[in-house]
């Protein structure tokens, strides 16, 4: 089992920046990969980032060169730096891992960007 908590959305007006940290516990050995999505009202939930235990990383189109999404292992912590935020990057945000058990999810953050 991993768990996650995450922290740090808000509200910000646009051209504005918000970093989110996913903070996971239990089961880290068993982590391939850790990722930010994202669910806006009345859309389904996509992927916004994804960070595997290489090192490697991977954005959606909408979001390449103003998000980063980055780890410090030694906190077990994932983050996403979202810079030039734009109104429809509104969503609630959620971290998910990838384990040797399957994937896990965190209980999301709510991003509100103002325009």
């Amino acid at each position: 089992q991993v768990q996650l908590v995450e922290s740090g959305g808000g509200l910000v007006q646009a051209g504005g920046s918000l970093r989110l940290s996913c903070a996971a516990s239990g089961s880290i050995f068993s982590i391939n990969a850790m990722g930010w999505y994202r669910r806006a009202p009345g859309k389904l939930r996509e992927l916004v980032a994804l960070i595997t235990i290489g090192g490697n990383t991977n954005y959606a189109d909408s979001v390449k060169g103003r998000f980063t999404i980055s780890r410090d292992n030694a906190k077990n912590t994932v983050y996403l730096q979202m810079n030039s935020l734009k109104a429809e990057d509104t969503a609630v945000y959620y971290c998910k891992a990838d384990s040797l058990y399957g994937g896990f999810w965190g209980q999301g953050t709510q991003v509100t960007v103002s325009s």
